[in-house]
């Protein structure tokens, strides 16, 4: 019976192979035409997307719905929204706008603040327009998230895409912190002097403060038990298709506030097995955000020293020379790996100019510290593309790297699109690489329940089989 099934194990393999390869030859066949490209991915299963923004993955089209059904206000002259009409003359409701005809081209002007839609590379810079998006569809943005994340979900699921870790839990805390005040400027100070045991001790202290202010119970009744709620009445989980949701701090607020984020942050992901990391997130290069960089690395060094098993994934190296200064190319990944000791990192754009790369790449790839890469969103807002990209350098060190959207929505993209460009861009990478980079996505993904990982794992290997039998079918 054991040589039977041996036998029988060795056999499947071998026919597994035989479909693998059988892909491998027709997608280098393929490798230059766009139009097979995309057939050829929006059939293959793609795992998981790891790096992915709720709010910047929603289409305009379903923003803009919302605030007509709503019959929002609209400023024609700034091209902003309101539910409630603000002082001045040039704010009009979307019906009267309906009435008098004219809807159609402030719903075009609204497709141009709210994505990426027309713009010519030209009149506006690429990276500004894009964070201003957020601002700009903010009011609508957490109207109708029954309906955003069913949106995600259903879109997934006819991309061939299994598993989705959203950047989602953001837990606005109303905790008073004015007694506290005078923390931001010790903080500051130790920034200054990079003390890292003064900064520590005094991150102790004010955790036990924003303990007793009732921190946990902002996690609980403003996170977790909503999103618990939510995620079970919608059905999110199918035999088809799994989300997570990441928790997150915003890096351009002052020092003490952001500390009291990333508690209730890591507060949630720790308590709940549906928040399963946290994140940091808002432009790395705003002034606050570059100011207080190393400030949150020790944050996140801290939060983790008090909730060991939380793992977290930083932006970092989302950077180009000409975005900053070049001095500030030289640390950002090397802080978010040695210092913050991130499980992930998003982007890692500015590898090349990090201080001390090559060993910085080994220690990541020995470490098992995985990048997300975001292809068009590099393009887009960085202007970094081709060999300026450094998923190669990435590759040469056996770096792991995950495939991943960003936001899909603001960009007019999806995750095939992803695997299309890195196909057409770098021929270097075969199709097991590509292979490879999607089983990453869920092996470094944060799901908690080792049951679910491994039920997603077996279900990913029967979708390729399924897939790479269909490419051989068409190639007869």
């Amino acid at each position: 019976m054991t040589t039977r099934i041996l036998v029988t194990f060795l056999l499947f393999l071998k026919i597994n192979f035989s479909f693998s390869q059988s892909a491998a030859t027709y997608f280098e066949r393929i490798r230059n035409d766009e139009a097979s490209l995309t057939a050829f991915f929006t059939q293959m299963p793609k795992g998981g997307d790891l790096h992915h923004h709720y709010n910047g993955s929603i289409y305009a089209e379903s923003y803009i719905d919302y605030a007509i059904s709503k019959d929002y206000f609209i400023n024609k002259k700034t091209i902003k929204i309101s539910e409630q009409k603000p002082s001045g003359d040039d704010w009009a409701r979307l019906s009267e706008l309906k009435a008098e005809g004219t809807l159609p081209e402030y719903k075009q002007k609204l497709f141009q603040k709210w994505s990426i839609k027309d713009y010519n590379h030209i009149d506006y810079p690429s990276d500004k327009l894009f964070f201003e998006t957020f601002s700009y569809f903010g009011p609508v943005s957490r109207a109708e998230v029954d309906k955003g994340l069913l949106e995600i979900k259903n879109r997934a699921k006819k991309e061939n895409v299994s598993y989705i870790e959203t950047l989602f839990a953001y837990a606005p805390c109303t905790i008073n912190l004015s007694d506290l005040a005078s923390s931001t400027t010790a903080l500051r100070n130790y920034q200054t002097t990079k003390d890292t045991v003064s900064c520590l001790r005094l991150l102790d202290s004010l955790y036990t403060q924003l303990q007793t202010k009732g921190i946990r119970e902002c996690a609980t009744n403003v996170i977790n038990q909503p999103l618990t709620k939510l995620h079970n009445e919608l059905k999110i989980d199918d035999s088809q298709f799994t989300m997570r949701y990441q928790s997150y701090v915003v890096r351009t607020v002052e020092p003490l506030d952001a500390f009291k984020s990333m508690v209730v942050a890591f507060e949630s992901a720790a308590a709940s097995p549906l928040v399963v990391g946290v994140n940091i997130a808002a432009p790395e290069d705003n002034e606050v955000a570059l100011k207080d960089y190393w400030l949150h690395m020790v944050m996140f060094n801290y939060c983790h020293s008090k909730y060991p098993t939380v793992k977290y994934t930083l932006h970092a190296g989302e950077l180009t020379l000409g975005l900053v200064k070049p001095e500030e190319l030289t640390w950002h990944i090397n802080a978010a790996v040695y210092l913050a000791g991130a499980n992930r990192i998003g982007h890692g754009v500015d590898i090349a100019h990090e201080a001390n790369c090559y060993d910085l790449l080994r220690y990541m790839s020995k470490q098992k510290v995985a990048v997300e890469i975001n292809l068009f969103s590099n393009e887009f807002i960085l202007k970094v593309k081709d060999d300026k990209h450094p998923i190669s350098l990435y590759k040469e060190f056996n770096v792991p790297m995950v495939i991943c959207s960003d936001d899909a929505g603001v960009l007019r993209t999806n995750l095939t699109d992803q695997f299309v460009l890195l196909a057409k861009r770098y021929k270097h990478i075969s199709y097991e690489n590509i292979k490879k980079f999607v089983f990453n996505s869920i092996e470094y993904s944060f799901i908690k329940e080792e049951a679910i990982k491994k039920a997603l794992h077996a279900d990913l290997t029967q979708r390729f089989t399924k897939f790479e039998k269909a490419i051989l079918s068409i190639q007869r």
